[in-house]
């Protein structure tokens, strides 16, 4: 993690916080690119939880946050189903629980979902304090279409479910966004490439907010080019743009329609054609109506 002290140590002292559990958003690679409401949970909270405890600590000392006698506890996916239930009891105790994922936003592809829904199963307050994701910073460098985009997290590894899974999401009308390792970016594109199309737009970001900070942009067959020939390091975001959307005929769209109609209702059909084809849902919406009304 980069960054200097931002504040002198013990700058941020320990004030009341109410009970309950507080899911803080830290840095995904400049240590300053941390919101004040978030220091001010993790110098306050009861308990602090992270999905690892050197980075957590890392971040403390950076920022001046004394940790005191406060006990700061490893919650990853080893390890939750264990530690979990001691993080249950502190907040059935009325104590109030910091957790951060390694970097980033906690809930977004990291193991704070289970702890959350059982926080709330408990009738617990969960409170979210905001900031860094590195999807969301992906999309605004990347220079592909953000007014619709899909977060499909991790792709399986192996080659034959990684395709099914992005096969599965090849009509989506809107930019993908995966998480991917640099020992897997090259195979991910080529897969991507023949599954999604090799003239599809996309980009690969890594290193965001740190010093090596990339952004390759370029088709899918050319990223895996790239790809293929580099060796990439560091986390990264793969963004892939919308397909294009389909040529399809006035008399195509009713034959597709009216199948969809023998089983569906003329809003589900509606929503899977359009989805389908790429057509703007009202356009097919319309003409499902009317197909239906002219039965």
């Amino acid at each position: 993690m980069n960054g200097t002290v931002s504040k002198p140590a013990g700058a941020y002292l320990p004030q009341s916080l109410a009970p309950g559990l507080y899911l803080v958003a830290v840095p995904i690679g400049t240590a300053r690119d941390i919101t004040l409401r978030a220091l001010d949970i993790l110098a306050s909270a009861d308990v602090i939880a992270a999905e690892d405890t050197r980075s957590m600590r890392h971040l403390l000392e950076i920022h001046g946050v004394p940790l005191g006698d406060r006990p700061l506890l490893a919650y990853h996916d080893h390890n939750g189903a264990q530690v979990r239930p001691r993080l249950l009891q502190a907040l059935a105790e009325g104590k109030s629980v910091a957790y951060a994922s390694e970097a980033g936003t906690p809930m977004v592809a990291d193991p704070g979902f289970d702890l959350a829904r059982a926080a709330r199963a408990e009738g617990v307050a969960v409170t979210s304090a905001p900031g860094a994701s590195a999807v969301i910073t992906a999309l605004t460098l990347a220079g592909l279409p953000t007014d619709r985009f899909l977060f499909a997290g991790f792709l399986p590894n192996a080659s034959g479910q990684r395709k099914s899974a992005m096969t599965d999401l090849a009509g989506v009308p809107a930019t993908l966004a995966f998480y991917e390792s640099p020992k897997r970016i090259a195979a991910m594109l080529r897969d991507a490439a023949e599954v999604l199309g090799g003239d599809r737009q996309a980009a690969v970001c890594r290193e965001l907010t740190k010093k090596f900070e990339e952004v390759l942009t370029g088709t899918l067959d050319e990223l895996a080019a790239t790809c293929a020939e580099r060796s990439l390091k560091g986390e990264i975001v793969v963004l892939v743009d919308r397909g294009k959307k389909a040529n399809i005929s006035e008399s195509d769209l009713d034959q597709i329609l009216t199948e969809a109609l023998e089983d569906m209702s003329v809003r589900d059909a509606a929503d899977m054609v359009a989805s389908d084809t790429g057509l703007p849902r009202r356009k097919v919406y319309q003409r499902a109506l009317a197909l239906e009304k002219a039965k």
